[in-house]
């Protein structure tokens, strides 16, 4: 009997035992079907929107477990700098974090959003693209380039940051002076109205090239400054303010058709998440960071503003650029609060 009962019990704790595994088996997809989101950004491991595509990851990982595999690529070691929206359309590169000048290169209509001094705020960037007019300029994005935004980022406000002690008060006063720019034509121009002399370069090569004098400055917000460090290798800073800056999560338009609708939902309430741990974090960030660069031996200057700002809307306004913005958008982003 007592060898009966064991046979009886050793029996039923096999199957047990085996129907715990084929449920585990079944609920747990295999890795072969969970949706691979490979992303690309030149940003360093410390920024901010760096940072927040862990959230964006992790915040995935909880609302759909084992549907998405999130792959985060930094330091432009998947794709350079602004090569990420053909990388997307090309079917290359699920996701990644563009500008508006990258966008600008394929739709004129949105060089509009690289214009100095147009975002006032970052309270002001997100009643712009999270109103009216971010739907349009996003349906362009998706109808004309296939690539889908999800939110945008407020990148930070942009301020010149220069290896060189001289008085910056007024445009003229960059004359021949080398700043690091993008490469893009839309960035160039920013450069030229700002009255330097800009350089296109990888913001990877930025550091060094500082370092050795091969540029004389570059702009970024300032919490691109300290994690790039940028403030080990200048002397300044001038709070021109010029670029109230976006950056923008985004999945190509391949992989979003292919996503369900509730794959859809729960991408773009991840994004929203990593969006704001990123605003959150640079806001806090700029408000205590001039304290900090001072305390790293950098002077930090305010120029005469409006007269950059003068002459940097002059320039947009009498350049090609202005003739392709959409009628009545400029009035628009004025008015949008």
């Amino acid at each position: 009997m007592i060898q009966s009962k064991t046979r009886r019990g050793t029996l039923g704790g096999l199957a047990a035992a085996g129907l715990a595994i084929g449920v585990a088996l079944t609920a747990m997809p295999a890795a072969a079907d969970a949706i691979k989101l490979k992303i690309s950004t030149p940003a360093v491991e410390a920024d901010w929107h760096a940072r927040m595509l862990t959230v964006f990851k992790d915040e995935l990982e909880g609302s759909a477990p084992g549907e998405f595999d999130v792959e985060i690529h930094l330091n432009a070691t998947l794709f350079k700098q602004g090569t990420e929206p053909v990388a997307m359309q090309r079917g290359n590169l699920e996701m990644a974090m563009i500008s508006a000048q990258d966008i600008a290169k394929q739709i004129p209509a949105w060089s509009i959003f690289t214009a100095g001094y147009l975002i006032r705020d970052p309270a002001h960037q997100q009643a712009v693209f999270r109103g009216d007019i971010g739907e349009e300029m996003y349906g362009l994005v998706e109808d004309q380039m296939g690539i889908r935004i999800l939110d945008v980022a407020y990148l930070g406000t942009r301020q010149l940051n220069l290896r060189t002690d001289q008085a910056v008060s007024v445009p003229s006063d960059l004359d021949g002076v080398n700043l690091r720019m993008p490469g893009s034509d839309a960035w160039q121009f920013l450069g030229k109205a700002l009255g330097a002399n800009p350089t296109p370069m990888a913001f990877t090569e930025v550091y060094t090239a500082l370092q050795t004098g091969a540029v004389d400055g570059q702009d970024n917000p300032l919490p691109t400054v300290r994690a790039a460090k940028f403030y080990e290798v200048t002397k300044q800073i001038v709070l021109t303010g010029h670029l109230v800056d976006g950056v923008f999560l985004s999945m190509s338009g391949g992989t979003w058709n292919d996503l369900s609708d509730g794959q859809k939902d729960k991408v773009v309430a991840a994004a929203q998440a990593a969006t704001a741990f990123n605003n959150e974090g640079r806001l806090g960030d700029e408000a205590e960071l001039v304290a900090f660069f001072e305390s790293e031996g950098l002077t930090v200057s305010t120029p005469d503003v409006a007269a950059f700002r003068g002459q940097v809307q002059s320039m947009y306004l009498d350049s090609e650029f202005s003739s392709t913005w959409p009628e009545g958008l400029l009035e628009r982003i004025n008015a949008a609060e």
